[in-house]
């Protein structure tokens, strides 16, 4: 038996943030135009989804998975030690992540309009500070994906699939919901 957990806005979001950033990096020296709008469409995404992290599904709202420091290190040693609780929604690693994510690609996106306008066009720290914010989106793609790949064998599920159907393996009595 399978439960709902990732509404369409949420699944939507993620597949088209996953595409901007895509076309955005394979276009970033050759078709500016294109590589904006991927920019435009990252940012406007992300708009839409602080705003779903407030109001939106159980399992989307900010409130419901976003842990602390604490919480967080104790789940990332819990992973080292291979003894990892299976969460139903966003585990705390993966709640960090999106936090990474989200900041990281803002930063991309806010530093990608600014060398567009006249008062900094030609920066040299606006064009560092934005390769440097994509680099280190591309190592934090990465790390996501990887995270992904190690939860599902470590729990017996397709996380993937999951992203594309909103729907997971249902709670066992030690999973947390």
């Amino acid at each position: 038996m399978q439960v709902k957990v990732w509404d369409p806005f949420v699944r939507l979001f993620h597949w088209g943030l996953a595409a901007s950033f895509v076309i955005a990096w394979i276009t970033a020296d050759e078709w500016d135009s294109l590589h904006h709008w991927a920019g435009y469409a990252a940012a406007s995404l992300i708009a839409l989804r602080l705003v779903w992290g407030l109001i939106g599904t159980h399992y989307s709202r900010f409130s419901q998975f976003i842990k602390g420091p604490s919480a967080t290190v104790h789940y990332l040693s819990d992973i080292a030690k291979g003894r990892e609780s299976r969460y139903v929604g966003h585990n705390p690693a993966g709640a960090a992540m999106i936090v990474m994510l989200l900041l990281a690609m803002s930063g991309c996106a806010f530093t990608g309009w600014l060398y567009t306008t006249d008062a900094f066009w030609g920066s040299d720290w606006v064009e560092e500070t934005h390769e440097l914010l994509a680099n280190g989106l591309l190592a934090l793609v990465l790390l996501h994906v990887g995270g992904v790949l190690l939860a599902s064998v470590r729990h017996h599920e397709n996380l993937i699939r999951s992203m594309i159907t909103g729907r997971k393996r249902r709670p066992y009595p030690n999973d947390i919901s």
